[in-house]
C-alpha cells in the first residue's frame, strides 16, 4: 500500500460532514415529496461522500466531460442521495432537492436522464410555457447531465457499468475509471453476474463495484443478511479482487478505494440501513417510507449536530485530459449497395454486410453479440473489425446493458445483435434504454417462422410487438438487401432504440440500389391503376404478397402491395391512400403472431376511419418444427393464402352489392 497516503483528520472530518449533509437533504427531500427511499440513501452517505470528494477525478460543473471518472448508481432507488451529492458540488442548488418528484421537476425518485430535443420533453416544454413554468423546467433540463442511464429496475447497472469501462479501456484508451454502486438486494438479480462474469473476463481494471451491504430489503432481509465474506467469495470466484470494509469508516473506505488495481474491483462495505435515523436504523419496514414532518425534523436536528466546524474544504480532483474527442455526426455509408435485382441473399447476411461497410469509415462503430455472430451475421463485421467486436456470450441482459453503456455519452454507435426470440430476454433492459433515451441498434435474427427446424422456442413471433411498445423504438423489418443496408445506415443516425428485423432464408433483391428510403416511408412495390386490393406486408411476407399478386393478375384480379419498410413509425398516409384507392380493401401480411404486429399496427391507424375493409393474415398459434416454406403455408401466411384471402374479400364485396 506504498501509493496510498492516509487522509489527514481535517479530510476525514469534512468527509463525515458531507456524509452527514447527505442525509439531512435526503430526508428533507423524500418527506417534501412525501415518496422515496431516506433509509437508503442514509446507508450510502459515507461511501458517496468519499467517491466524490476524495477518489473520483472529475469537472464538478461539466459533469458530462469526456475525461471524467463515470459513476453508475445502480440502486437507484437511492437518487435523491444522488442529487444531494450534487448539491454539494455546487451543480445544484439546495432549494431544488424539494421539488423531488413533482410534476415539472425533472428530480425524479428514481434518475432519469433528461433530454431537451425529445419529443416528449417538448410537449412538456410547450405545457410548461402556457403555465409559466417555463424556466424553471428548462433549468432542471439541463441539470440532469449528471445523469446516464435509468436504474429504477435493480439489477441493471453493473452491467451498463461494465459496457463505460470497456469504452474506456479498450476503445478510447484513457485514464477514466467507472464506478458502480450497488445494494445488496440486486445480488439476487442474474443479471449482476452475468456483468460480474463480463467484467473478469476482459480484465475491466478501470471498474470499480461498491456492495451497499444494508442487509434489509424491500420486505424482508436480504438472503446473506450481513455476512459480507460469502459475498467476498462470490467475487472472488469469478476473479475479481475484493475488500471487505466497514461502510461508515471513511477512513476504510479512503484506503480500500485507493489501492492499485490490476482486475475488477470489489469494494464490500457492511452498513445500516437508516443509518443516522434512530428508529429506523437496521429495522424493517422503513423501506421506500418517507419520514413524517415531525420525526423528519428531530433527526435532522440531531444530524446537524454531527456537523462540527471545518475550516477545510474538499474538492473533487480533476480529471486527466487523455480522453478523444469523438464525432458520430455524418455516419453514412460511402456509396449505394452493390446488389442487383433478382440476385438472392438473407437479410441477416446483408445486415453483417453493412456493418462492416458502415464501420470501414467510421471507428466508432461498434458490434456485440451474444454467441450468435454466426447465425446473425454480424461475424463479417467481426472479422474486418475485431478490435471493435464485444462478445458477450450467452447473456443477453447483459449483452444489452453493455451496449447503453458503450453507447452512454455518444462515444460509439452501437449495434447488438442476437436471435430475435432471445430479446425476450432482456425485455427490462430494453425498458431501460427507451426511458434512457439510450442510442442503441438492435438486429433480431432468425425472426418469425424462418428458423423453421428449430421450433417454436426459438422462434421470434412476438418481437415486433415488443418493441412496438417502447415509446422510443424505431422498427426496421427490410425485405430485401439493399432496404436492410439502408435501415442499418439509418439506424445509425436515429436516435432513441432502433430494431432491425432480420431472416434466415435466401430472398430476392427487389429494390435498385440507387432506392431511396427514410424512416416512416413505405414503398409501393406493385401496382396498377385498376387495382381491387391493398396487401400490406413485409420481410418474408413481402415476396410471399409479391408471388401471390404475380398469380392473381393471370386470373385478372389485380393488387397493390406496400412494404413498410418501417412498421414503428407507420407510414399512415400512404396506406391509407392507397387503400382508399382499392376501394378501403386492405389485407396484413406478417410472419408473426396476431397479437401486437402490423396488422394492429395497420389496424391502429384505421380505427376511427370509415369504409375500410381490413383482413389479417397472421400466426394464429404457437406452431411446430417444419421447413420454412412448409410453415408459412401451414399457417396460412404464404401465396396461396394471400390469393385465396384477396378472392374471398373480392367476392364477398361482390356478395354484399
Amino acid at each position: 500500500m506504498e501509493d496510498y497516503h492516509k487522509p489527514d483528520q481535517q479530510t476525514v472530518q469534512a468527509l463525515r460532514n458531507i456524509a452527514n449533509r447527505l442525509r439531512i437533504n435526503s430526508i428533507k427531500a423524500t418527506t417534501a415529496a412525501g415518496s422515496g427511499h431516506p433509509t437508503s440513501c442514509c446507508s450510502v452517505a459515507e461511501i458517496m461522500s468519499v467517491l466524490f470528494f476524495h477518489t473520483m477525478k472529475y469537472h464538478p460543473q461539466d459533469p458530462r466531460n469526456f475525461n471524467n471518472d463515470r459513476f453508475i448508481l445502480s440502486k437507484g432507488h437511492a437518487a435523491p442521495a444522488l442529487y444531494a451529492m450534487w448539491v454539494e458540488t455546487g451543480f445544484l442548488k439546495e432549494t431544488e432537492l424539494l421539488s423531488l418528484c413533482q410534476v415539472d421537476s425533472m428530480l425524479e425518485s428514481h434518475q432519469t436522464p433528461v433530454n431537451c430535443h425529445n419529443t416528449t420533453n417538448n410537449n412538456l416544454w410547450n405545457h410548461h410555457m402556457e403555465t409559466n413554468c417555463c424556466v424553471f423546467v428548462l433549468c432542471t433540463f439541463q441539470k440532469q447531465r449528471f445523469v446516464d442511464v435509468t436504474t429504477g429496475f435493480l439489477g441493471q447497472g453493473l452491467g451498463v457499468a461494465c459496457g463505460m469501462a470497456y469504452t474506456g479501456k479498450y476503445f478510447d484508451k484513457s485514464s477514466y475509471r467507472v464506478y458502480c454502486l450497488l445494494g445488496d438486494g440486486e445480488m439476487s438479480e442474474g443479471s449482476v453476474w452475468e456483468a460480474v462474469s463480463f467484467a473478469s473476463y476482459y480484465q475491466l481494471d478501470n471498474l470499480v463495484a461498491i456492495m451497499d451491504v444494508n442487509r434489509l430489503g424491500q420486505s424482508d432481509a436480504a438472503p446473506l443478511q450481513h455476512h459480507v465474506e460469502k459475498y467476498q467469495k462470490r467475487y472472488e470466484a469469478f476473479g475479481w479482487n475484493t475488500i471487505i470494509v466497514d461502510g461508515h469508516s471513511v477512513e476504510e473506505l479512503c484506503k480500500a478505494l485507493s489501492q492499485p488495481r490490476y482486475q475488477p474491483t470489489a469494494i464490500i462495505a457492511k452498513t445500516i440501513k437508516g443509518k443516522g435515523i434512530p428508529a429506523a436504523e437496521d429495522k424493517l419496514g422503513w423501506h421506500a417510507k418517507p419520514l413524517p414532518k415531525d420525526m423528519a425534523e428531530m433527526v435532522t436536528k440531531d444530524l446537524q449536530g454531527r456537523i462540527t466546524n471545518s475550516s477545510k474544504r474538499l474538492y473533487p480532483t480533476s480529471p486527466t485530459e487523455d480522453s478523444p474527442p469523438v464525432s458520430l455526426r455524418n455516419i453514412r455509408m460511402p456509396s449505394a449497395p452493390s446488389y442487383k435485382a433478382g440476385e438472392k441473399i438473407a437479410t441477416r447476411k446483408a445486415y453483417g454486410t453493412a456493418l462492416a461497410k458502415l464501420g470501414r469509415y467510421n471507428e466508432r462503430v461498434v458490434v456485440v453479440d451474444g454467441d450468435t455472430n454466426n447465425l446473425t451475421c454480424s461475424e463479417i463485421f467481426k472479422n474486418e473489425h475485431p478490435n471493435r467486436f464485444v462478445e458477450c456470450y450467452v447473456a443477453q441482459q447483459n449483452m444489452v446493458s453493455v451496449a447503453m453503456g458503450t453507447a452512454a455519452r455518444d462515444r460509439n454507435v452501437v449495434f447488438a445483435s442476437t436471435l430475435a426470440s432471445l430479446f425476450t430476454r432482456a425485455y427490462d433492459q430494453l425498458r431501460m434504454a427507451a426511458i434512457t433515451e439510450s442510442n442503441i441498434n438492435l438486429c433480431g435474427s432468425h425472426c418469425g417462422l424462418s428458423i423453421g427446424e428449430e421450433g417454436p422456442s426459438l422462434m421470434g413471433l412476438e418481437d415486433i410487438a415488443m418493441f412496438r411498445a417502447l415509446p422510443t423504438a424505431t422498427i426496421f423489418c427490410p425485405s430485401d438487401g439493399v432496404a436492410t443496408e439502408k435501415a442499418v445506415e439509418l439506424a445509425a443516425s436515429t436516435k432513441g432504440v432502433c430494431y432491425i428485423r432480420t431472416s434466415r432464408q435466401d430472398s430476392a433483391v427487389i429494390y435498385n440500389s440507387n432506392e431511396d428510403f427514410h424512416v416512416g416511408q413505405a414503398k409501393v412495390v406493385y401496382q396498377s391503376k385498376d387495382d381491387q386490393v391493398t396487401v400490406v406486408a413485409a420481410g418474408v411476407t413481402l415476396h410471399e404478397a409479391l408471388a401471390a399478386a404475380e398469380h392473381l393478375k393471370k386470373e385478372r384480379i389485380t393488387v397493390r402491395v406496400i412494404d413498410p419498410f418501417t412498421i414503428k413509425p407507420l407510414d399512415v398516409k400512404t396506406i391509407m391512400d392507397h387503400t382508399r384507392a382499392t376501394r378501403g380493401r386492405v389485407i396484413t401480411v406478417e410472419d408473426h403472431y396476431y397479437e401486437g404486429g402490423l396488422g394492429e399496427a395497420v389496424c391502429s391507424a384505421m380505427v376511427n376511419q370509415s369504409g375500410f375493409n381490413l383482413q389479417r393474415l397472421a400466426v394464429s398459434h404457437v406452431p411446430r418444427s417444419g421447413k420454412p416454406q412448409e410453415l408459412l403455408k401451414v399457417y396460412g401466411i404464404d401465396r396461396d393464402a394471400i390469393s385465396q384471402a384477396v378472392r374471398k374479400m373480392l367476392s364477398s364485396s361482390t356478395n354484399a352489392k
